[in-house]
């Protein structure tokens, strides 16, 4: 809108220049040649020769041109010029306002659906929208995203927890009750089995109150300067015997010089995650990939196997609470299904962001994107 309206005012000055230009020169053309020519050898000396230019003005001139403010005609133009700008104005801001309307119009009926619950509308941005308009709608579809996700995750997560907390309770109280009822007798080696139930209870409990944190943006981090490549073999050498006993083949790949601004702790169990994910589903690939690199102002960390991979369809909920895929990734391996959560909400807590895909050749990448 501020564009078009320094258009009309160009427009319409341009418009009177030419106006009174043209009557200026209908003037001048109505003047002998041989006074033209005087006239223009004295305007080369205006001051000196002031009395003989008016004389000659007042003689072939319009007197009515030098008089203060605009003539009447003058002011009759602006009114034309004006009447003839101001629908082309108004025809041009609907035309330029068409689309974002449209998009309001779009986004307040994706608005009410969201409200009667309906998560899974998407909105394309208008072609030509502004950036702000844009960068709304691509808001409003990540907030679209994160409620059906949040949505899956209530009705599957009630379900999954109360399993994933009655299996270990029940086992330690059946075994406790078993110990009272001299079922079994009361040794050191039945009150490990009853303490590592509880373990896997407490274990369970912490994740769940981690990945709270995260999401709320509470999650504490403790940032240090530390370089990649070093937290990786780090984690790497924890995981070393359960990766001989796999007969994994590791490959690592990453710049010495790569640093990270980040809580190291985090980021060293996001990869420990990572690795963990590997070795539970996928070690049958025989491979693990592990490579670090810069990209702009962001250092991405890449986790890949030769594995079954996952059904493109299950890619984007792989981060959800407790979701397992059934076919690639089967339930009997274990785990709760909140690796993957837990490694996402870090990320995100760091303004950062993990994806899954597909390798091309079979297996699964795992990218970890954090600001370097």
């Amino acid at each position: 809108m501020s564009t078009l309206a320094i258009i009309a005012v160009v427009v319409i000055a341009l418009a009177m220049w030419v106006y009174l230009k043209g009557k200026e020169n209908s003037y001048i053309q109505k003047i002998p040649l041989d006074v033209r020519a005087q006239m223009e050898m004295l305007l080369q000396a205006p001051q000196e020769n002031a009395d003989l230019i008016w004389s000659l003005l007042r003689e072939h001139y319009n007197i009515a041109l030098f008089l203060p403010g605009l003539p009447g005609e003058e002011w009759w133009m602006v009114a034309a010029m004006v009447a003839i700008v101001t629908p082309f104005i108004i025809i041009s801001a609907l035309l330029v306002s068409r689309s974002i309307s449209r998009q309001f119009t779009v986004l307040s009926a994706a608005v009410r659906k969201v409200r009667d619950g309906d998560f899974s509308i998407h909105l394309a941005s208008a072609p030509r929208a502004p950036q702000e308009l844009a960068e709304l709608t691509d808001n409003f579809n990540d907030m679209g995203r994160r409620l059906a996700q949040y949505e899956r995750e209530l009705e599957e997560s009630s379900v999954m927890l109360a399993h994933e907390l009655r299996t270990p309770l029940n086992a330690a109280m059946g075994r406790l009750q078993a110990i009272l009822d001299d079922v079994f007798p009361l040794e050191p080696d039945q009150l490990r089995k009853v303490h590592a139930q509880l373990e896997q209870i407490n274990r369970l409990v912490g994740d769940l109150h981690l990945m709270s944190l995260a999401r709320a943006g509470q999650l504490g981090l403790e940032i240090d300067h530390f370089s990649v490549r070093e937290l990786l073999l780090e984690r790497l050498e924890w995981a070393t015997l359960r990766i001989a006993a796999t007969g994994l083949v590791v490959h690592t790949r990453c710049d010495p010089a790569l640093t990270l601004r980040a809580d190291r702790d985090r980021v060293g169990q996001t990869v420990s995650i990572l690795i963990e994910n590997v070795l539970r589903y996928a070690s049958d690939g025989g491979v693990l990939d592990i490579t670090a690199y810069a990209e702009g102002d962001m250092a991405c960390i890449v986790v890949a196997d030769r594995g079954p991979g996952m059904d493109e369809n299950h890619l984007s909920r792989a981060v959800d609470r407790f979701w397992r895929a059934e076919d690639s990734r089967s339930r009997h391996l274990g785990g709760s299904g909140l690796g993957l959560a837990i490694a996402a909400a870090i990320c995100e807590s760091h303004s950062g962001a993990l994806a899954c895909r597909n390798r091309s050749g079979g297996g699964l990448e795992i990218v970890l994107t954090l600001p370097a």
